[in-house]
């Protein structure tokens, strides 16, 4: 490998090559913080040097794993010894923004909170907004699909993006950098990539969607009595704040009862009596009526009982705080240490129940030590599980994954809403996707990575 290593410098430079230390300090998992194992780390700064680069790897038979911000939670980024990382970390431009057309053009290492605050330059708004933005790249967020807060109004990141160059495993560079709203000129071959965790082939660059920037930002955190009435609570704001709702997202009580403890940083912003809680949120135009349709919607859910109490944000520090509480995943890794973390989704209507059978049998089989803390974007069929069995051993940790996924078979739902699958969820996925799904994924990877060179052991054993 060492051979490899040589030519491969030639190419990025020496800047552009890490080696031991230098490997070893980066964490290639957000919650494990573990450390990276790979060879080496190889960071390009052009789709050019990364086809050769590739190129190169194809004919010596040699594995890779994408980095993008390290900031994923499924042991995607995580490397072998006998593996080497390639780093977008270098090809971090913004290349071209067209307010007319509504785009921009970048390159994959960029953070979306560049993105974000870029258009906000030019009077627009980039719509994927999630905690990790100042970290997380935009290749990772392609790679992974991510959705974050406004999923519900705006889409994951599959709707925001127009065009995409990739590079093959053994070199090719694709180049579809699209910049159409309409374009049905054959296969829209950009889906592929997206969601595909570097597996398919590794995103250069990408034409993303802007939208239109919304200056009136109505933000409410509201105590709600039961699930029904939560759902409920849902179906009004949907209906009423249909043209600007932006973001629901629902908390248990387990897990707002622990943010706002004496022990957090964050202080109570209703009692926590209440079964759940959620944050309402609309984007708009017009401060003025925006605030008015906003209240008017809350004091309609207070006389249907469908809400006990709220707080409304009066200024940007204030919807920070709400936020906080909501954002804060610090403070639970700390709380709950060992932390096992799911990101599942369902069909709304059977929450409820799912959360109530799961919390029985975890209870049943840890009583004494087990805690369950339920959170997540309820407008779009996403929760967040978290689980301490005060046990961090393997087998506690498979034990738990068992109840947390088959739980899910009944009603259909998803061992992954927004996080991917890499390496921690790739043994459920049967219970997500049928044999004849798996069956032609695992065609497409063989087609398109014949050798198994990319992030090998990912999604597809």
């Amino acid at each position: 490998m060492d051979t490899l290593i040589n030519s491969l410098t030639d190419i990025v430079g020496k800047t552009g090559v890490l080696l031991g230390d230098d490997v070893a300090q980066r964490s290639v998992d957000w919650f494990t913080k573990a450390s990276c194992q790979a060879k080496a780390i190889i960071r390009p700064q052009s789709t050019e040097q990364l086809s050769q680069v590739m190129t190169l790897c194809y004919e010596a038979n040699q594995p890779v794993v994408t980095h993008g911000g390290l900031t994923g939670v499924v042991h995607g980024a995580v490397a072998s010894p006998d593996e080497l990382v390639v780093s977008l970390e270098l090809m971090n431009q913004i290349e071209h923004i067209d307010a007319v057309g509504s785009t921009m053009q970048v390159q994959a290492g960029v953070t979306l909170q560049h993105v974000q605050e870029a258009a906000q330059e030019i009077d627009m708004q980039f719509a994927l907004d999630l905690g990790a933005r100042g970290s997380c790249t935009i290749g990772g967020n392609i790679a992974t699909n991510a959705g974050g807060i406004r999923v519900i109004r705006y889409g994951m990141m599959r709707q925001q993006v127009l065009g995409l160059e990739v590079v093959l495993s053994d070199g090719t560079v694709v180049s579809s950098m699209n910049t159409m709203l309409k374009n049905n000129a054959g296969y829209d071959l950009k889906q592929m990539f997206m969601g595909s965790e570097g597996t398919l082939g590794i995103v250069t660059r990408a034409v993303l969607r802007l939208h239109p920037n919304m200056p009136s930002e109505q933000t409410a955190f509201v105590a709600v009595p039961s699930f029904d009435a939560l759902t409920s609570l849902l179906k009004m704001a949907s209906k009423e704040l249909a043209n600007s709702l932006s973001a629901f997202e629902a908390l248990w009580n387990n897990h707002y009862a622990l943010m706002t403890s004496a022990t957090t940083k964050h202080t109570a912003l209703l009692a926590n009596n209440s079964l759940f809680y959620a944050i309402i949120e609309t984007l708009g135009s017009d401060d003025e009526k925006d605030a008015e349709a906003f209240a008017s919607v809350l004091e309609k859910a207070l006389e249907a009982e469908l809400i006990t109490d709220a707080v409304l944000a009066s200024s940007s520090s204030q919807r920070e705080g709400i936020w906080a509480v909501r954002e804060d995943i610090e403070t639970l890794v700390h709380a709950l240490d060992p932390m096992f973390s799911y990101d599942i989704s369902l069909p709304i209507t059977h929450m409820d129940e799912y959360v109530t059978a799961l919390e029985s049998k975890l209870k049943a089989q840890w009583p004494e030590t087990c805690e369950l803390v339920v959170f997540g974007h309820l407008g779009d069929g996403n929760l967040h599980i978290i689980v301490t069995v005060r046990d961090a051993s393997q087998d506690a940790r498979r034990q738990v994954e068992e109840l947390v996924y088959g739980s899910l078979v009944k009603y259909n739902g998803s061992i992954s809403a927004e996080h991917g699958v890499g390496l921690e969820k790739r043994d459920y996925l049967t219970l997500s996707r049928s044999p004849e799904e798996i069956a032609l994924m695992k065609r497409l990877k063989q087609a398109m990575d014949p050798k198994g060179l990319l992030n090998p052991g990912k999604i597809l054993a």
